[in-house]
């Protein structure tokens, strides 16, 4: 059952309570209201909401300095609602943390819309990984590290479940060779010599072993295959948007 999602609303302009806070609650969020910097860090620290509505221009405290006092202690979305239209505030009021930036007068289906997509990544945040993923007869044991493919074990190293680990949990996306790099290997994309040629290998290696390799790695694009058959390769990218060797595959995807 999905829970009801919390608003803080912060604006000391009691015709935009009046106005803002119905609204949101007509939509089915639970709303608190304050009007001052300094009660928006005592709500927020005691109710913990989900998302916060924030307007820079309170009273005690500047908007900014309330967002920045928030991202010490929370990654909570921030929702700017500001009569403030300058560039300079948007882009400082952004990169002090603010999520997004609406501008008064504003349209209240905008702000609506604005506030959800800032909850969707609060309930995808919350949304609890599987302990396990089917691809075909490929069985991936996130909690165990273990690979089954039918009745057989696949032995693999830390670095070679956490590439193939990757690769499921991102279904039908193509994963660039610079993204993994910066994912497995925590490092910035190398010209050359980088891990995943040897990976490529092993995978050839047990394609002629076993008929077909769960992961295709080509040049191009390499894919984690539920058939019995390999998967057509797509084209190769520009060697330009590439990173690594010559020989290291520039992307993978899972269908």
């Amino acid at each position: 059952m999905t829970r009801t999602m919390r608003i803080l609303l912060v604006d000391d302009d009691v015709s935009i309570q009046r106005a803002v806070a119905p609204l949101l609650r007509s939509r089915g969020y639970e709303v608190d209201v304050v009007g001052t910097g300094a009660e928006a860090t005592h709500a927020v620290a005691d109710h913990a909401p989900d998302l916060v509505v924030l307007d820079l221009g309170l009273p005690d405290l500047e908007g900014v300095e309330v967002c920045r006092r928030i991202r010490k202690h929370s990654k909570m979305p921030i929702v700017i609602l500001s009569a403030r239209a300058g560039e300079t505030e948007k882009v400082a009021a952004l990169d002090i943390g603010a999520d997004d930036y609406v501008t008064k007068p504003f349209s209240a289906e905008e702000l609506l819309a604005r506030i959800r997509v800032a909850l969707r990544r609060v309930a995808e945040a919350e949304t609890p990984e599987p302990d396990r993923v089917e691809v075909g007869d490929l069985t991936i044991d996130y909690s165990r590290h273990r690979v089954v493919r039918g009745d057989d074990e696949i032995r693999l190293t830390p670095k070679e479940f956490e590439l193939l680990a990757l690769l499921a949990r991102n279904a039908d996306r193509v994963l660039t060779h610079r993204a993994i790099l910066k994912t497995i290997w925590t490092q910035r994309c190398r010209p050359a010599g980088t891990p995943l040629g040897p990976r490529r290998a092993a995978s050839q290696e047990d394609r002629a072993r076993s008929g077909e390799s769960p992961l295709l790695a080509q040049r191009a694009v390499g894919r984690l295959s539920a058939g019995q058959q390999p998967a057509r390769v797509a084209p190769s990218r520009s060697a330009s948007e590439t990173c690594g060797s010559a020989d290291s595959p520039a992307a993978f995807t899972i269908v």
